[in-house]
């Protein structure tokens, strides 16, 4: 097959209008319809996606419905159920043969999620399953005659550490909630748990012989433990466990082949959990030495699927970008099919794919196309839902940077300012992501994102320093045991690059951050004075105490190469406290009173420095919010404060 290489919806000139109000700015994002995950029948002819419903106030709500999609008549689309919901459904998954859907809900009890199946042909739902506890990744087996879910009995709260911590009272203990895969039989409902109860499964795929599993596991605290986890494999029938590889880093995305004889994986150094990139692996199920597929490659893959042909399809970042490609194991041949500027999402993958591999169905979008399902053959996708099609960007046209820094090779986003005169200067605030292992590539707004400030007459830069995906796992180990010192080279030497780009103001920068970009601005801070203002939220200040704060230390490890008792002055040598005294710069703090991942305590010991020296801050801290900030009006105050920082600092 001849490549298709496409690039699409990058460096559009942008219909906009005067600087917007954050009122206007929120009313577009919220008002943006939200497709939550999206799923195919293996003949690729039904496409089922999650549609994320409205308030009356228009803030998006915690219920969501399912549609059907029928591409064979024109696109015609219907609602799943009947009713109209007043609760929550998603996770659909369809049959084998496209003849029953699969989803989760929770209908008969809010907040309780039970299984559910239904005929995509139409007809009565039946209610599958009556457990306590979260349910999550329904999947049918191959033939269709069974379902698999991940279940967590009597959990208190939504796994995953970005959910709002449990507050601690009396003895502390932990109490481990595991979360087990589970099989269900869709004629009567009945459930078993199949892996060990001291177990944690993260993600699981069926074999080809609807008997064996594979999953990657960890015992003890789920939250914490992904990062230790291994892969093993279990028989439904008989109940043997084999465990197949214990990997030297994170692993994500097991997948059998589809002669049942090898099981692929990623596997590289994953600062998040879900936030996957590395080298595609595999291994002979019947034992022996794991093989890395992808020595070198200048990408990060970050999702694989084997096809009938033996081939594997995976999506990788390339480049501040996203591709899609094919693996030949035998031969290491990689062939690129698709590449854009733009982010995919169908739930927890970024694109669902028929039996045969030639129809895929996704949620596209980028800074100038809000949200929409498409689907169809690879590179030949048809748009097939049109709820966005009225909405149109607050933010000015982005154009792809590319730089150097200590030999590596840099890229990222610079966005312009809203209606701009190259005869003008304009201020630039640099957001750095969060990770470090992740990667800015363009996608519509779904809440605060710095993409607001352009509306206000900001460059907004968005870089990809070392320690990002996109560049080959070299780049994204660019930053162990170094963290904020080379990667700050990479971000100064972007806002050069914009300098010499564009009609940017360089006396007039601000910096910002959310979790390692919130680290990375009170980093920053410490080290020079070039930016005058700085918006740190859910930073990091001192890794020190932080190892003993956070619940979530085993990531740390693979960053840092020991614990904090075995080798403090390697967390002494990156913590922003360490040179506190150096900080000039005005600084707005910003921090969810719940969050595990980077606790508000580090927060409070920046602001009190700051404080204490006589340095211009602010700190903000929002009630019942974990890591990721979930209610509108926080996101809403969020935006407010950070327009009116860089406005009372830059201007």
């Amino acid at each position: 097959m001849k490549p298709i290489i496409l690039v699409l919806f990058c460096n559009a000139v942008l219909p906009v209008a005067a600087a917007q109000t954050p009122e206007q700015i929120l009313s577009t994002m919220a008002g943006t319809t939200q497709y939550k995950d999206v799923a195919i029948s293996g003949d690729g002819r039904w496409v089922a996606y999650t549609v994320n419903l409205r308030n009356k106030d228009n803030t998006v709500s915690r219920n969501s419905e399912i549609w059907l999609l029928d591409t064979a008549a024109s696109g015609v689309a219907r609602r799943l159920t009947s009713v109209k919901p007043l609760h929550s459904e998603h996770s659909a998954v369809l049959s084998p043969d496209g003849r029953q859907v699969a989803w989760l809900s929770d209908a008969a009890k809010t907040q309780q999620l039970e299984l559910y199946v239904q005929p995509v042909a139409g007809g009565a739902a039946k209610k599958l399953t009556n457990l306590t506890g979260f349910l999550s990744t329904p999947r049918w087996s191959p033939d269709g005659n069974r379902l698999a879910v991940l279940f967590t009995e009597n959990a208190p709260r939504a796994a995953g550490p970005l959910e709002p911590s449990t507050k601690d009272s009396g003895v502390v203990e932990e109490k481990f909630y595991e979360q087990r895969l589970t099989l269900v039989d869709p004629r009567t409902g009945d459930a078993k748990s199949i892996t060990p109860a001291d177990t944690y499964v993260y993600e699981y795929d069926w074999a080809p012989d609807n008997d064996h599993f594979a999953y990657t596991a960890a015992k003890g605290n789920g939250d914490n433990n992904w990062w230790v986890a291994q892969l093993f494999s279990i028989s439904a029938g008989s109940g043997e466990i084999r465990q197949v590889y214990k990997p030297a880093l994170q692993i994500a995305n097991p997948r059998w082949s589809p002669d049942g004889k090898r099981i692929a994986w990623i596997e590289g150094v994953m600062s998040d959990e879900g936030s996957t990139g590395g080298d595609i692996f595999n291994v002979a199920t019947s034992g022996g030495p794991a093989e890395n597929l992808t020595p070198g490659r200048k990408t990060s893959p970050s999702w694989l699927k084997w096809l009938p042909n033996g081939r594997i399809l995976f999506t990788e970042t390339v480049d501040s970008s996203v591709a899609l490609s094919t693996l030949n194991p035998a031969a290491k041949e990689i062939e690129t099919l698709w590449r854009g500027d733009e982010s995919l999402r169908a739930g927890d993958d970024p694109v669902a794919v028929s039996n045969d591999g030639k129809t895929l169905a996704s949620v596209r979008s980028s800074w100038a196309q809000a949200p929409e399902v498409w689907a169809g053959p690879v590179g030949e996708w048809t748009e097939r839902t049109h709820a966005n099609g009225a909405l149109k960007p607050l933010w000015g046209k982005t154009e792809k940077l590319h730089w150097t820094s200590d030999g590596f090779d840099i890229s990222g986003w610079l966005m312009y300012p809203v209606n701009y005169d190259a005869s003008k200067k304009y201020p630039i605030v640099v957001s750095v992501h969060g990770g470090p292992a992740s990667a800015k590539r363009p996608s519509w707004p779904a809440g605060f994102d710095m993409s607001a400030l352009s509306s206000q007459g900001y460059f907004v830069l968005f870089p990809n320093p070392r320690g990002s995906y996109g560049a080959g796992e070299a780049f994204t180990k660019g930053n162990i045991k170094d963290f904020g010192y080379g990667d700050l080279r990479d971000l100064v030497a972007g806002v050069d690059k914009a300098i010499a780009t564009a009609s940017v103001d360089g006396g007039r920068a601000g910096i910002a951050g959310w979790s390692y970009g919130g680290y990375m601005t009170m980093w920053t801070v410490t080290q020079t004075n070039r930016f005058k203002a700085a918006v740190a939220g859910a930073g990091i200040s001192n890794w020190q105490s932080y190892y003993g704060e956070n619940l979530i230390d085993q990531w740390m490890i693979p960053y840092f190469g020991a614990s904090v008792y075995d080798d403090p002055g390697v967390y002494a040598r990156s913590s922003p406290m360490t040179f506190i005294k150096q900080v000039k710069t005005p600084t707005l703090i910003l921090v969810g009173d719940s969050d595990a991942e980077c606790p508000p305590p580090q927060s409070y010991e920046f602001w009190h420095a700051l404080k204490t020296q006589g340095v211009k801050t602010k700190m903000v801290i929002y009630p019942g919010e974990g890591h990721a900030i979930q209610k509108p009006e926080h996101s809403r105050d969020i935006l407010d404060r950070t327009i009116a920082w860089f406005g009372e600092n830059l201007r």
